[in-house]
């Protein structure tokens, strides 16, 4: 049966029809057009698809459309700025090697900024129990870690607003 949801997406007001069942990745890729939000695993295990709705980290495979009917959700898409630079964390990621193939970055770069936005100055083992929800096949970690370290120190450093909402 179909219903309506009405939700703000990277800033814009956005309203559509869909099925009561679909899932909020599959609104923002299919209805939306926004692909940075990744499926990897359909099970809610690899993080691919982490987007934040009302600046939370959620997995966007286990939410539907319907529950975010309201929100204020936020993918990678929506993360730099409308000059097209970066938002600390992404340029973190891309300054210290912290990915590979790319496929889980959207993920990882989503929750590394609600990780930091509650910690401004996380070790590196808090980096790791933060990002445990995020699977990277590529690259090890190491970079990651680096990375989200790096991206916190300009996130808090900058002035950036924090949580890039």
């Amino acid at each position: 049966m179909p219903c309506t949801v009405s939700m703000t997406v990277n800033g814009k007001a956005v309203s559509r029809e869909v099925e009561e069942r679909t899932l909020l990745v599959t609104f923002l890729r299919e209805h939306l057009g926004l692909t940075g939000t990744h499926v990897g695993c359909d099970t809610s295990q690899c993080g691919a698809c982490v987007v934040h709705v009302d600046g939370r980290s959620v997995k966007a495979c286990t939410m539907l459309a319907a529950q975010a009917d309201g929100a204020q959700i936020t993918t990678i898409e929506g993360l730099a700025a409308s000059d097209g630079t970066l938002h600390p964390m992404q340029a973190a990621f891309r300054e210290h090697h912290g990915l590979q193939c790319g496929f889980c970055t959207p993920g990882m770069v989503m929750s590394a900024i609600d990780l930091v936005k509650d910690n401004a100055s996380p070790t590196e083992q808090e980096i790791r129990e933060g990002l445990e929800g995020n699977i990277c096949r590529c690259t090890g970690y190491h970079n990651i870690v680096k990375a989200v370290k790096a991206g916190a120190e300009a996130m808090h450093g900058s002035g950036a607003k924090v949580a890039a909402e």
